[in-house]
């Protein structure tokens, strides 16, 4: 399940999350009117977040890979909850080596 938080980096605040992108846009354009006058903050951020509420485009590759994929495996008990439980982060990381292992042992064999 998608989350998706609005941030304002000149206010310091964060919406709540919110699972729709039209809702989405209304927390934003609630926020502008409300405390900006309608004007856009410069380097607001807009985006979806993991079940730990970091943005996924401010997370590295790996980091964010891992995040998915414990998202999804956490999505499967408990679709609207938020943080990972601990299966979730430690299967993720197992998936996560065993494909580093299959890569690695099929380049080491093809050569």
């Amino acid at each position: 399940m998608r989350r998706y938080v609005y941030r304002c980096t000149v206010c310091r605040t964060s919406s709540p999350v919110v699972r729709q992108l039209d809702d989405l846009a209304a927390e934003g354009e609630a926020h502008r009117l409300a405390l900006h006058g309608g004007h856009i903050p410069d380097a607001e951020a807009v985006g979806q977040v993991d079940r730990l509420g970091r943005l996924y485009a401010a997370l590295g590759p790996l980091i964010a890979m891992h995040a998915r994929i414990a998202d999804g495996l956490s999505d499967l008990r408990d679709p609207k909850g938020m943080g990972h439980p601990f299966w979730a982060s430690a299967a993720a990381t197992l998936i996560l080596g065993g494909a580093a292992a299959l890569v690695f042992g099929v380049i080491s064999a093809a050569l």
